[in-house]
């Protein structure tokens, strides 16, 4: 649905400016403009007037002023290679300024779009009310159900490649456009995409400045949405189960017969010709097929022109999926980055007191053994005592309760046992 051409002026009030800037986390960064969010958090109620009259005036002028798109890079290592630039993110520090109107600017663009019924119901990231679990639990409901009732099931995992930083200005503005979306918010938004430089920040060294020709900036408030509402489009053709988070997508289908197979063969060309007209590119190589089913007949998908290789487990979203959707591999994995973690507070932890020790496990150990786990809860009973060895082995470290039933040490810390735990969220 679109709504017009609003041109509406945008009104920025000092109380709305004020609540943002007391929300700032004081310990953070300063951007390249040197003003430390600390700073501007306990100045909040003498700045939050003339900060509103200056992000009035930039947002319904439509400029944006050059300290606020500049941004120092930070690469953050990923995993593998640490020699491979790839393998880095580049994550921006910007001015925190900017991010108090973009903070300003987000919700009034949610509710834009909300009011025009232009929101993505497949996108689960950067979404109030939605998260990885809520992405897992949608997704995998629907391939269970087909499993169960004796179906082959083929799921193809795709990943696009420098997703955020290859978003083409010129086609985002207009999709912005196309969705009616505030005529001065929307200069805005090209005057801060516009013009852009960024130089790296590493050891203390800096590169010199460079433009930013595409995408959005990561470590801004706005680049995350504007990045959900590129993508809005993607899959819409989709007649088989497709899935986002951010940039990652997955698709799934039956897969009993050769019919079934050009179904997603044909969803899986329809992704392919959107990232061609959006200029957008997958990392084939991390584009996967996952075959699950005991009479799956492993057909083969091809992504544009490259062979989809097939894969027996993957990580999805932090949680580890295998062909056998048992979830014994992700229980193994959970157990033992809890247990390493105990391990380095019983060894750098000279205290064993409760009031040290109960809020280190809660905070550094326990949510491993409870990420997503209302989507991957154990099966088996195996794998359930495993999970709840870890917190036994916890609750004995603590001075006094050595010798106590694991009953009995629970009551005294005041803690539930994992699987009270787990069927409390599930309800």
């Amino acid at each position: 649905m679109i709504n017009g051409n609003v041109d509406m002026e945008v009104d920025i009030t000092a109380t709305e400016v004020e609540a943002v800037l007391e929300q700032l986390d004081g310990t953070k960064s300063e951007g390249p403009d040197n003003l430390h969010p600390r700073i501007l958090k306990e100045l909040a109620r003498e700045i939050a007037s003339p900060l509103a009259k200056i992000f009035k005036q930039s947002v319904n002028s439509g400029v944006v002023p050059y300290d606020w798109r500049i941004a120092n890079v930070v690469p953050i290592f990923k995993k593998g290679n640490k020699s491979d630039p790839g393998n880095y993110r580049p994550v921006s520090l910007t001015s925190v300024v900017c991010k108090v109107l973009e903070k300003i600017l987000r919700e009034k663009v949610v509710k834009d779009i909300e009011v025009n019924g232009n929101w993505d119901e497949l996108q689960h990231g950067f979404t109030k009310g939605r998260s990885c679990q809520t992405n897992l639990i949608s997704f995998f409901e629907k391939v269970t159900d087909y499993l169960d009732k004796g179906n082959a099931v083929d799921i193809i995992y795709l990943d696009f490649s420098k997703a955020f930083d290859t978003v083409p200005h010129g086609e985002l503005l207009v999709k912005l456009e196309k969705m009616g979306m505030n005529m001065k918010v929307v200069s805005w938004i090209r005057n801060w995409l516009k013009g852009r430089l960024q130089r790296v920040v590493l050891k203390g060294e800096l590169s010199g400045w460079k433009e930013v020709t595409s995408g959005v900036p990561q470590g801004s408030v706005l680049g995350p949405i504007l990045f959900n509402l590129f993508i809005t489009d993607l899959g819409t053709k989709s007649g088989n189960v497709l899935i986002k988070f951010a940039d990652d997508t997955k698709l799934g289908g039956i897969a009993n017969t050769e019919k079934d197979r050009d179904t997603i063969q044909e969803d899986l060309n329809h992704l392919v010709n959107w990232s061609n007209r959006n200029r957008m590119k997958y990392n084939s190589e991390k584009c996967k097929v996952m075959h699950l089913g005991i009479n799956n007949k492993n057909f083969g998908y091809t992504l544009g022109a490259h062979q989809l290789e097939a894969t027996e487990e993957e990580k999805d979203l932090g949680v580890l999926v295998d062909s056998r959707m048992t979830m014994s591999r992700q229980c193994d994995t959970a157990v033992k980055k809890a247990n390493a973690i105990l391990g380095c507070i019983r060894r750098g932890i000279s205290c064993k007191d409760k009031e040290v020790l109960v809020p280190l496990y809660k905070a550094l150990v326990r949510p491993h053994l409870e990420y997503c786990v209302q989507f991957w809860c154990p099966m088996f009973k195996k794998d359930e005592f495993k999970l709840e060895q870890v917190q036994r082995r916890a609750t004995r470290m603590i001075r006094g309760m050595e010798k106590l039933p694991y009953e009995r040490r629970l009551k005294e810390l005041g803690l539930f046992s994992l699987a009270k735990r787990r069927l409390r969220g599930d309800m």
